[in-house]
């Protein structure tokens, strides 16, 4: 997987993780480098749109509440600074600078491996598993419906 999708794919998981649980799992992380904001965690609209049937003519569909941040990791005297973004669905400006800091920190090679397995990968495992719930649940409730030809016997 290039470093693009590997990213686009950890920024994702931090975007939809629960605040809570994201908190908690960078809470565990020790010794995290100081970081400054090159943009504070800031509440903005987006404007969302859509397309009659998937793939009919663009309209807007109505404006969303998101937060952003961005965020810089200190420099040290064998790496220049690192830089962590983020846009995360609603108005937690917290959830924001969190996933902030995580982008920047899976960018860092010191702490690529662990932010992956201590924060990133239980985040997804805890998505994966939400979601299987969520399709067992709407598969119960699968009906199908067949049509019988007329003058067709059931037996």
């Amino acid at each position: 997987m290039t470093l693009q999708l590997e990213r686009q794919a950890w920024m994702a998981t931090l975007a939809k993780a629960a605040l809570g649980t994201l908190e908690q799992h960078v809470g565990q992380l020790e010794g995290i480098p100081n970081y400054s904001f090159l943009r504070s965690p800031e509440i903005g609209l987006v404007m969302v749109r859509g397309r009659a049937g998937g793939n009919g003519q663009a309209f807007n569909l109505g404006e969303m509440p998101i937060a952003r941040c961005a965020v810089q990791l200190a420099p040290s005297p064998e790496r220049e600074a690192i830089t962590g973004f983020s846009y995360v669905a609603g108005r937690s400006r917290r959830h924001a600078e969190l996933a902030a800091l995580c982008d920047a920190l899976l960018q860092h090679p010191d702490w690529h491996d662990r932010v992956q397995a201590e924060v990133v990968r239980p985040l997804r495992e805890q998505r994966d598993r939400q979601k299987g719930i969520r399709d067992r649940q709407t598969a119960a409730t699968k009906v199908n419906f067949f049509t019988m030809l007329r003058g067709e016997v059931l037996s």
